[in-house]
This record gives C-alpha cells, structure tokens and sequence, in this order.
C-alpha cells in the first residue's frame, strides 16, 4: 500500500490544481496541522513550538462502508527517540 496522497487544490474561482504528495501541512490559527498517510490511517497532527510539552495527534482509519474511527493521541514534546510513522508502527 503507498503512502501517497492525491491532493485536488481548489482556487476561490474553481480552479482546481491536481497533485500527490506523502505529507501536506495546512496553516490555521498561526500553527502547522500535518496530514500524512500511514498504512490504512489517516495521520493528522500538529507541530510543536518551543514551550509546548505534548501534541496532539488525530488518527482517522475507514472502517466498514461510510464509517470511520477517530482516535486522538497525545504525545510528549521533548520526545527525543527519533521515531518516524510508517507502516510497522501501532499508531
């Protein structure tokens, strides 16, 4: 399975702009929300600023026909393991 995403970017006027990528970060209220694929979830988070000590991370995973399960994890900020998401890993 790959970690791809197809993006469509949409202009005001209805331009639409077609494009893939592995990750994307959308800017709102001055912080970055980071979507990323990771095996059969949808992995969302937010990045960390000096001061912060956890994060929050959604995982949206498709369930049966029209549901999906929504799960919010918080992590440690000044975890310092290193670790990279990807498809061996349980969240």
């Amino acid at each position: 399975m790959s970690d791809a995403l197809q993006l469509i970017l949409e202009d005001n006027d209805g331009t639409q702009l077609e494009t893939s990528c592995t990750r994307f970060a959308v800017v709102w209220q001055g912080k970055e929300l980071w979507v990323q694929a990771v095996g059969d979830q949808l992995l969302i988070g937010v990045d960390v600023e000096e001061g912060d000590t956890e994060y929050a991370n959604l995982l949206l995973r498709p369930q049966a026909t029209n549901l999906v399960s929504l799960q919010l994890e918080m992590e440690p900020a000044d975890d310092d393991d290193d670790h990279v998401h990807g498809p061996d890993c349980n969240h």
